[in-house]
């Protein structure tokens, strides 16, 4: 497995892993500016952005994923920032492979297991005939009556990929994301702890980590941070990018 990547800056290796239906791209900004301190390396998970596509889908299959990408580019005590999904994978590699980690940022997400959240995000998505669309001003239209918040739909279109016919098709591996859609929401868990420095940062409005999650936070993680940043959601890194960057850097260089 193969993940496409960029690389940023020179330093002490800091990879960044993307959420559920991301993309490396989304991550240039920030790490442009972390490239200014670190050797920053976004990566494109399997079935996301440009990377493989592959006939499953699961946090350990994507665990796998990032331990060949470390080896194959001969990196030894990495710091690793993960959101949603990604941050999954940042805690269960971190568990698995403590010796090749430093320090690890979860953003937005906790180790426990999740009830189905994005019924409405596939919805919209296969209300789209990639067939008849003309324009991405088309497939918008189409997603507008089941999913009406522009930025959602903004973050999902970025996956829509024109080819030189004139014709579209989705960046990311659809069929199998949604098939194994409920491997993403699966506890992450281990006997040992991560005793190496964690943060945990939380937006402000949003739900995804509850009062009950820092307890298993603590036991998994006991050397953790936790920070929420306000008048953000879920998307905390770029709804607040100045307060998330500063958050991450000061941990960083501590």
């Amino acid at each position: 497995m193969k993940l496409n990547y960029k690389i940023y800056g020179a330093g002490k290796p800091l990879i960044i892993l993307h959420g559920f239906m991301g993309s490396l791209d989304n991550w240039h900004s920030l790490a442009t500016r972390f490239g200014e301190s670190y050797q920053v390396f976004t990566v494109d998970q399997r079935n996301h952005g440009k990377s493989p596509h592959t006939e499953a889908h699961s946090i350990p299959l994507m665990v796998a994923d990032l331990h060949a990408f470390i080896q194959s580019h001969n990196l030894e005590n990495v710091s690793i920032i993960g959101h949603s999904m990604g941050g999954k994978v940042a805690m269960a590699f971190a568990l698995q492979y403590p010796n090749l980690v430093e320090k690890i940022i979860v953003v937005d997400i906790a180790p426990r297991k999740y009830k189905r959240g994005h019924d409405d995000v596939f919805d919209a998505i296969f209300a789209i005939n990639l067939n008849s669309i003309n324009s991405r001003k088309d497939a918008e239209a189409a997603m507008i009556p089941l999913m009406p918040d522009f930025g959602t739909r903004q973050f999902l279109l970025k996956n829509l990929d024109r080819l030189e016919d004139g014709s579209y098709q989705w960046k990311m591996n659809l069929p199998v994301l949604h098939a194994y859609y409920d491997e993403i929401t699966q506890e992450v868990n281990n006997n040992t702890p991560f005793s190496k420095p964690t943060l945990v940062i939380k937006g402000g409005n949003s739900r995804y980590i509850s009062e009950q999650d820092k307890i298993d936070f603590l036991n998994l993680f006991p050397i953790y941070q936790f920070i929420e940043i306000p008048n953000a959601g879920h998307w905390v890194h770029a709804e607040q990018p100045n307060l998330f960057y500063e958050a991450v850097i000061t941990f960083l260089n501590q």
